[in-house]
């Protein structure tokens, strides 16, 4: 799929479910942009408040290119970013901040992801923007949430540091060994960036009904305990540590076909009979190595590795995955990027965009939107936006400020 193009535009009819909803974001790098652009995707109108001259923190990551208006535009902005409006605001000035309380109360949405305490220092937190419009829904993003007291309120917080309080990384860590920190994917601020869209359209459910707006406060370290998910809990049962990681109590690994690698996952008894069958091994149903779960991932390196990877080995990845799932056992190929690009589910469900870069020929490749429903067209998708693009027209058809009131902002350095 390609900016500006529509998907299935007989569904078109219908609007998008988000249509007329209007979000107001103070909003930097990718916990909240994540989930503001997936507003977009459904419909709703994001209008970005960025800081003059420099824009918000995620034009300045890497790898980065160089926009139409000469701004370099780092790649975590480029991710998150599609189908806003850019406007400069300079919250620093107090002539900034009255700029974004006289802007609020034109939105449903006011979103922000700064670290706690700092929107209440600004005078721009729930409480100071609602008790101007109390229909005003706002929500929180930030490490460790503002409507309970924490005893790291004051720490700043990226995904692998969420993630690594969640208790993602000591499952796998090996002993004696640093904990495996992946920045790729960050785990940590989607799964955060999720529950924020979940929070917004209750509150929106709770506003049709009760014609009031509520803070939706979203810590990345709950968002992590929660997808994280099995260390306390297995730990509550009283077992060991390493239960909460699968490749210990299970078949779940990594296997080589022809062209790549594999993942299978043999949970349960039945499947690993079927498996056992498949590799023409049906004594190892019945053998005391592999009496329990625990004992197949005991015989993973010694025994079952050897025996899969001489099955797969004049098969492909997409092959063998295909005759495991005949079999009823759960497999997948662990997919490069150009895999990815290539590959036909991808691309029926539109999930990877082509965004044209103004610095080269070849499109960037932006994820797509992983929500599908049967009454809404996808796109058009706008492209990223230039570094307040749409100040002048926001503010114009927002607040109706005339060309001198415009002028006089960016005299005074609150807008570009």
């Amino acid at each position: 799929m390609k900016v500006g193009e529509v998907s299935h535009p007989e569904r078109a009819p219908h609007g998008k479910p988000l249509d007329g909803i209007r979000v107001l974001a103070l909003e930097q790098m990718q916990a909240l942009p994540y989930a503001t652009q997936l507003l977009a995707h459904l419909g709703a109108e994001v209008v970005k408040v960025e800081t003059p001259g420099t824009g918000e923190t995620g034009r300045l990551s890497r790898p980065a290119l160089v926009d139409e208006d000469g701004h370099e535009v780092g790649a975590t902005y480029l991710r998150n970013n599609l189908s806003k409006r850019s406007i400069t605001v300079d919250l620093k000035q107090e002539a900034g901040r009255e700029l974004i309380k006289r802007l609020a109360p034109h939105f449903d949405i006011v979103a922000e992801n700064f670290r706690t305490g700092v929107m209440e220092k600004f005078g721009l937190d729930y409480e100071s923007l609602a008790a101007v419009d109390p229909k005003t829904i706002y929500v929180s993003v930030s490490g460790f949430g503002h409507l309970e007291e924490s005893p790291y309120a004051s720490w700043p917080a990226y995904a692998p540091i969420a993630e690594a309080m969640g208790g993602l990384y000591e499952p796998n860590r090996k002993e004696g060994e640093p904990p495996p920190v992946v920045v790729a994917g960050a785990l940590g601020d989607i799964s955060s960036a999720l529950f924020a869209v979940i929070g917004l359209l209750s509150a929106l459910r709770h506003r049709d009904r009760t014609g009031l707006g509520q803070h939706v406060d979203i810590s990345m370290f709950d968002a992590m305990v929660a997808v994280s998910d099995m260390p306390p809990f297995m730990w509550s049962m009283g077992a060991p540590p390493w239960m909460a990681a699968a490749g210990k109590f299970a078949i779940c690994a990594g296997f080589k076909a022809s062209d790549g690698w594999f993942v299978i996952g043999v949970f349960r008894e039945h499947q690993f009979e079927r498996f056992a069958e498949l590799l023409g091994q049906p004594e190892w149903v019945g053998d005391p190595r592999f009496a329990t779960r625990e004992g197949w991932a005991q015989q993973i390196e010694p025994t079952i590795r050897p025996a899969l990877e001489i099955w797969a080995a004049d098969k492909t990845r997409v092959e063998a995955c295909g005759l495991l799932g005949e079999a009823g056992i759960p497999a997948g190929p662990s997919n490069r990027p150009e895999d990815l690009a290539a590959d036909p589910h991808v691309a029926a469900r539109n999930m990877l965009i082509e965004v044209p870069r103004p610095d080269a020929d070849d499109p960037m490749l932006v994820v797509g939107n992983p929500v599908k429903l049967s009454k809404m067209a996808e796109g058009p998708v706008g492209s990223f936006p230039r570094l307040g693009a749409d100040t002048d027209d926001v503010l114009r058809e927002t607040l109706d400020l005339s060309g001198d009131e415009i002028a006089t902002l960016r005299a005074q350095g609150v807008i570009d």
